[in-house]
């Protein structure tokens, strides 16, 4: 076991890879497959100067150090500038050596890609300290193998799994942005990037001078802060988006707890971009072993129910609750390597918010007993659990995944979870024993409802599936069908097909148009949901499971397989690529259009009860406004709110509250996935309770 100490002082001469002539170069470190040290980007620089350190741990000096440099291009492949290897072996051992590392491209070996000047000093590990590197070295190889999947953690965020603050960033508008149409206008939009984390704006089409007023969150997970990287793009349909400019911000140079609006100037390019700004300090998640557990001591416990007490409805109504949840334990998972067993670890999400266990290594049965706590910003939020196998060789292995909706946990219960597979559509090998509690403010949770819900940065690509689109395009349909049926049967009424039901139709329409008033358009939604609770609790529950979703589901993993296959053999899906955005398109259109149909069904099948009881208070409320006061004084109070919105809060993002309640409604493929499957008979689970926490 060896340390090698490395400081990387700069470069001279390296190569332009940018259309300005300049390039914005990083440094990758390697030792054989793996990523041990990725250097900061100096942007606009052939001569740059990095003076970073870094300490990597070796077990053996026959592999090299492989150093590589890249041109950082935000959007795009970044650029390769040349590499070189440095021979471990011919170093002295102890003694600090400076190193001149000439680059060089093996595809174009005559070329002058500059110099790479680095400082490092070589280390035996012994004695006492050895139990201590084998330790960090596991962390650190498990940290590096999970870098390689979708999630993506900064590297920080895989040293302490912590994130320290929140970045509140308003994209407010475009002034004067280059025209690059041939009509002299654009169609821009806007992409961030903080390290991993990744946000594009929506494009707004033909405009010089958008107006944005999009609303996001990055996590910090440096002290120090770090530099957001903003480009500005033109859309171009059929081709290669244009490029307008980018700027960046320094968010070490910016004070915390306090809003800035910044008008940045486009480098490349003409134009500025409006936004605010606010660095929030958090110390919103965290992470102990199970013997040191918070909720034990009553004193914290009662200053946690104190903190979300119905008291406290007006302070801080961004933080809606608390959640702590207790990961103790696996059984029969499945043998990722060849030896029959595994080395598993967990994943604890929240959003945005991502928690890691330590990995149990060589073992089906493992046990973490960590818990983890989390500050609820939207009560609608949905709890997900996966298991994966650490690889030294490859990227980790999934092994399970559960997701448990906040509103359906059962405070203070041990509970055997079966997992499931990627799509959670049905049972993989294994469950997981988690203990769960929810503490949070219903009012809260209540007015959270009616605003955006929050954007997941990180989510898995669109990509063209039959069997997907074709569930969509089922869902949809079914949706259509429920209002053509209605229709057929208002027609039946007209066409007296049968007499007793025209007649009663036609006495009840002379009726209700006869005594009709506005406000009785929510009281007959009222009178739905109050007709659909008492079916429920009479055992009358009319929430039918779609049986051809659920089973396209259950088959998704398997059809997707067999695309996938199909795809590699016949290059398929390279041959229509020109057209794959439209067919990408058109499905998430079917799905949209089909979960708000669902959504609708699902709010007044009583699906989330919490959800259902607060339509049924917002009913009550629009029904006695409605028949207390004039349709011209709502109207003229709609009106007023309307024009001077701008006036009063000139920066405030547009939304529709009845949009964003059905945003927190699961869809019928959402019920499906969040359904809890049933324990195999022969894992028997004790359940013990405790004092319910809220």
């Amino acid at each position: 076991m060896y340390q090698l100490d490395i400081t990387l002082r700069r470069g001279q001469s390296l190569a332009a890879r940018d259309r300005g002539g300049t390039s914005d170069p990083y440094v990758k470190f390697k030792i054989g497959r793996k990523e041990v040290f990725r250097s900061k980007i100096i942007h606009k620089n052939l001569n740059p100067v990095w003076e970073e350190k870094a300490c990597i741990l070796v077990d053996h000096l026959r592999e090299p150090l492989y150093i590589k440099v890249f041109d950082y291009d935000f959007g795009l492949q970044d650029d390769f500038m040349g590499s070189a290897f440095l021979d471990l072996a011919q170093l002295e051992l102890n003694r600090p050596t400076d190193v001149t590392l000439t680059l060089k491209d093996p595809h174009y070996p005559d070329h002058d890609l500059g110099i790479i000047l680095l400082s490092v000093i070589l280390t035996p590990k012994e004695g006492e300290s050895r139990d201590v590197t084998m330790l960090m070295r596991k962390s650190w190889k498990r940290s590096s193998k999970f870098q390689t999947q979708s999630l993506r953690l900064s590297d920080l965020h895989r040293k302490s799994h912590l994130w320290r603050g929140i970045v509140s960033i308003t994209l407010i508008e475009g002034r004067d942005l280059k025209a690059m149409d041939s009509n002299g206008l654009s169609d821009p939009y806007v992409k961030f990037r903080l390290g991993h984390q990744k946000y594009k704006s929506k494009i707004m089409p033909k405009t010089l001078n958008p107006q944005w007023r999009e609303q996001f969150d990055f996590h910090l997970y440096e002290e120090r802060g770090g530099i957001i990287d903003i480009t500005a793009w033109d859309k171009d349909a059929g081709k290669r988006d244009d490029f307008i400019g980018r700027c960046q911000v320094d968010l070490s140079a910016l004070s915390r707890e306090q809003t800035h609006k910044l008008e940045l100037q486009l480098e490349e390019g003409e134009g500025h971009l409006v936004l605010l700004v606010t660095l929030t300090a958090s110390a919103t998640v965290s992470i102990s072993d199970l013997s040191v557990n918070s909720l034990e001591d009553q004193k914290e416990r009662e200053e946690i129910l104190k903190r979300y007490s119905p008291l406290r409805i007006f302070h801080n109504l961004k933080d809606v609750g608390f959640l702590q949840v207790k990961v103790i334990r696996a059984e029969g998972l499945m043998a990722a390597d060849v030896t029959g067993k595994s080395d598993p670890f967990c994943v604890v999400e929240l959003n945005n918010d991502r928690l890691l266990t330590h990995t149990v290594y060589k073992n089906l049965n493992p046990e973490w007993n960590k818990v983890f706590t989390f500050n609820i910003k939207d009560i609608h939020s949905v709890l997900e659990v996966t298991v994966y196998d650490e690889d030294r060789d490859r990227s980790a292995d999934f092994l399970g995944k559960v997701a448990i909706p906040l509103l359906s946990i059962q405070n203070g219960e041990q509970k055997a979870y079966v997992l499931k597979n990627k799509q959670l559509t049905g049972p993989t090998k294994g469950v997981i024993y988690l203990e769960i509690d929810v503490i949070f403010n219903a009012v809260k949770a209540s007015l959270r409802t009616l605003i955006p819900k929050e954007q997941k940065y990180i989510e898995e690509e669109n990509r063209l599936s039959k069997q997907l689109l074709l569930r969509n395009f089922i869902r949809m349909k079914r949706c259509v069908m429920v209002l053509v049926n209605a229709a057929y049967y208002v027609n039946s009424c007209f066409d007296w097909d049968s007499p007793p039901r025209s007649l009663a139709a036609f006495v009840l329409f002379l009726f209700v148009v006869w005594n009709f008033e506005l406000y009785m358009i929510p009281l007959v939604l009222l009178l739905l949901l109050t007709w659909n609770y008492f079916l429920i609790i009479s055992g009358k529950d009319n929430r039918q499971r779609d049986t051809v979703v659920e089973d396209m589901l259950e088959d998704e993993e398997e059809e997707d397989d067999k695309d996938d296959k199909d795809s590699e053999k016949k290059g398929f899906i390279n041959k229509i690529y020109a057209i794959q955005e439209v067919c990408v398109s058109v499905q998430n259109i079917l799905d949209e259009v089909a979960s708000f149909g669902e959504r609708i069904k699902n709010t007044f099948n009583w699906t989330v009860p919490f959800l259902s009881w607060l339509a049924i208070v917002a009913l009550c409320v629009f029904t006695v406004i409605l028949y207390c006061i004039p349709l011209r004084y709502i109207v003229l109070v709609w009106g007023i709110n309307k024009f001077t919105k701008k006036l009063r809060s000139p920066y405030a993002i547009d939304n529709n509250e009845l949009l964003d309640f059905l945003s927190r409604v699961p869809s019928d493929v959402q019920v499906v996935q969040y359904q809890e499957l049933k324990p195999d008979p022969s894992h028997s689970p004790y359940k013990r309770k405790k004092n319910n926490l809220g």
